[in-house]
C-alpha cells in the first residue's frame, strides 16, 4: 500500500488556502485539484466508550467536514500530510474500526486519498482500506510542490521543489482573550518567503539543501489539537527544528483562517532564561 500516486509532470503547482477552513488547494494546470490538510488526530480525546473522540472532533465529524471542503474546493484528491491518528505506538482495537470507516466515507464520495506518515502514524498502515495510498515520512511530490510531515528531514526530491508544505507544528497565535475565546489562542498558517539556502560542500552535504522560495505550515486540522502560539512561546521540543531549518531562512509571517495578516513571527534562537543564561557562561 505504499507509493503509489506521486509526482506529477507538467507546470508546477500553485498552493493556496481554502478560505475558512486549515486547507490548502493545490491547483494544477489541466488536472483536477487536490486538497492537502494535516493532524486529524483521530481520536483525541477518545474514551472506550466514545473511541472516535467527542462530537465536534470525532472521525465522523471530521470525515464530514472534508467532504465539504474537497467539494468547496472543487477537488478529486485529498493528502493528509501526516498525524491521521492520536496515539502515537499503532492503533488501538478500539480506534481501528474508527479509522477505516473515517477514510470509507471519503472513498464512497469518489475521492482519492493519500496519507504521508506523521510522528503519530505508526501502526497505521493496518487500519487503513486499501485504496489508501501510503507515503513514508520524507514525504511526496505533487505538481511540483514538495509534501511532508515535518518531523523528520524529507527526500531530497522535496527538498528541491520551489514549494514546501508541512504540517507537525501546530501554529497557532495569541491574541486578546475574549468571552468566546478565553486562551485567546487562534490557529493559523505559517508563510515563509524565502533566499534558497547556498548549496555546502560537497564532502559535507548529507541531502540536497533547501531549494524552496515558499515554506507553508498547515494548522492542525482537529479543532481540539493543541496549538503552539508562536508570538509568545518557542515551539515544543521535537517541533523545533521545523522553525530552525526551514522557517528562520526568510520572513515568516502568519495568517488567520480567514486571511487576516498577524504579522511576522520569531524565527530566531530562543531568549535563554537566567538561569540557561548561567549555565551556559558558567566557566567562561
Amino acid at each position: 500500500m505504499t507509493g503509489g500516486r506521486g509526482s506529477r509532470s507538467g507546470a508546477p503547482g500553485v498552493v493556496a488556502p481554502v478560505p475558512g477552513e486549515p486547507a490548502l488547494r493545490l491547483s494544477e494546470p489541466g488536472r483536477p485539484a487536490t486538497v492537502l490538510v494535516a493532524d486529524l488526530h483521530l481520536g483525541l480525546g477518545g474514551v472506550p466508550d466514545r473511541p472516535a473522540g467527542p462530537p465536534e472532533a470525532s472521525a465522523a465529524a471530521l470525515a464530514e467536514r472534508l467532504v465539504r471542503v474537497l467539494r468547496t474546493a472543487g477537488a478529486e484528491r485529498l493528502v493528509i500530510a501526516g498525524d491521521v491518528k492520536h496515539p502515537i505506538v499503532g492503533t488501538p482495537r478500539a480506534l481501528r474500526p474508527v479509522v477505516f470507516d473515517f477514510f470509507g466515507r471519503l472513498l464512497e464520495e469518489g475521492f482519492d486519498v493519500d496519507v504521508v506518515l506523521g510522528n503519530h502514524d505508526v501502526g497505521l498502515a493496518p487500519a487503513l482500506p486499501r485504496e489508501v495510498v501510503v507515503h513514508p515520512p520524507t514525504g511526496l511530490v505533487l505538481g511540483g510542490v514538495g509534501i511532508f510531515h515535518g518531523h523528520r528531514w524529507p527526500s531530497n526530491a522535496v527538498l528541491r521543489c520551489a514549494t514546501v508544505v508541512a504540517g507537525h507544528l501546530h501554529p497557532g497565535f495569541r491574541l486578546a482573550p475574549s468571552p468566546e475565546d478565553p486562551s485567546g489562542k487562534r490557529p493559523c498558517w505559517v508563510r515563509v518567503r524565502r533566499e534558497p539556502a547556498a548549496r555546502p560542500p560537497r564532502r559535507r552535504r548529507s541531502h540536497a539543501p533547501l531549494a524552496a522560495r515558499e515554506v507553508v505550515i498547515l494548522p492542525p486540522f482537529n479543532p481540539l489539537a493543541g496549538i503552539e502560539a508562536l508570538n509568545r512561546e518557542r515551539p515544543a521540543r521535537g517541533r523545533s527544528f521545523l522553525v530552525a531549518r526551514f522557517l528562520a531562512g526568510g520572513e515568516a509571517r502568519a495568517y488567520l483562517l480567514d486571511g487576516t495578516d498577524l504579522g511576522p513571527i520569531p524565527t530566531g534562537p530562543a531568549v535563554p532564561t537566567s538561569r540557561a543564561a548561567a549555565r551556559s557562561t558558567r566557566g567562561r
